[in-house]
C-alpha cells in the first residue's frame, strides 16, 4: 500500500482537468470550500458531505488525567474536539479498495 497525501493542489489540479477551470480558479474554488467549512465549524455547526461523511464539533468536559511517563495526575482542561464520521458509502468504497 502506498503512502501518499492528497493535497489541496492535487484536488485543484483534478478540478482543472475535469471541469476545465483555470488553475487559479480551481485553487480559489477549493479555498472557498475550505473557508466555508471552517467558518461553519467555528460557529458550532456540523458539516455533512453526502456520500463522504460528517465533521462534528463536540465539547469535552474538564477531567483528571495521568501523565503516562510519570504517573502524576493532572487536570485536563475542557476543550472542543473535531471528529469525523465516514458515511457508509465511503466505508464501502474503502473496503472494496482493500
Amino acid at each position: 500500500m502506498r503512502s501518499r497525501t492528497l493535497t489541496r493542489s492535487d484536488i485543484a489540479e483534478s478540478i482543472q482537468r475535469q471541469v476545465g477551470l483555470s488553475k487559479s480558479e480551481s485553487s480559489d474554488f477549493i479555498e472557498d470550500i475550505v473557508e466555508e467549512m471552517s467558518a461553519a465549524l467555528a460557529s458550532g455547526e456540523s458539516v455533512k458531505i453526502s456520500g463522504f461523511g460528517s465533521f462534528v464539533l463536540s465539547q469535552k468536559a474538564e477531567r483528571m488525567g495521568r501523565n503516562p511517563k510519570t504517573g502524576i495526575e493532572a487536570k485536563i482542561q475542557a476543550r472542543k474536539v473535531l471528529t469525523f464520521k465516514a458515511s457508509q458509502s465511503l466505508k464501502d468504497d474503502i473496503a472494496e479498495a482493500s
